[in-house]
C-alpha cells in the first residue's frame, strides 16, 4: 500500500469517527429527552461524545503531522 493510500485511509477513519460520534450524539440527546432519562445518563452521552470527538481530534491531528513529515522528506 502505498503512503498516499494510508493518507487517503486515515482521513477517512478520521472522518468516519467524526460523523459516527455526530450521530450518536445527536441520536443520545433525542432519546434522553423522548425517553425522559435522568440529567447523569444524558451527562454520561455527552461525555462519550466528547471523548469521540477527541479521539478525532487525536486522529487528525496525528493526519497533519504524518502529511508534514512526508513533505518534508520529499
Amino acid at each position: 500500500m502505498s503512503q498516499n493510500q494510508n493518507i487517503s485511509s486515515a482521513g477517512q477513519r478520521a472522518a468516519i469517527v467524526m460523523a459516527g460520534t455526530g450521530i450518536f450524539w445527536i441520536c443520545a440527546t433525542f432519546a434522553g429527552e423522548k425517553l425522559g432519562l435522568p440529567l447523569r445518563t444524558r451527562a454520561l452521552f455527552d461525555l462519550v461524545a466528547l471523548a469521540g470527538f477527541g479521539f478525532a481530534l487525536y486522529l487528525t491531528f496525528k493526519l497533519w503531522r504524518d502529511r508534514r513529515h512526508d513533505k518534508d522528506e520529499g
